[in-house]
């Protein structure tokens, strides 16, 4: 399989935000994230890092 988990990056530490990621797809606020069930999640934020060996989506919500 080719899914990878998305990680929220907060105070220096990834915490787990949404697992067997699919899609990432730019959105007008963000990123709008759906896993192979169909779920979907918008998260005002951007990538920090793909880990594609590792199977992580690290990512970082946008300050105002």
């Amino acid at each position: 399989m080719c899914e990878a988990n998305a990680y929220i990056l907060k105070n220096g530490k990834e915490e787990l935000l949404l697992e067997k990621v699919d899609r990432v797809l730019p959105h007008e606020k963000g990123l709008l994230l759906q896993d192979i069930f169909g779920r979907q999640m918008l998260l005002e934020g951007r990538i920090k890092e793909l880990a594609l060996v590792d199977h992580k989506i690290i990512l970082e919500e946008i300050t105002k």
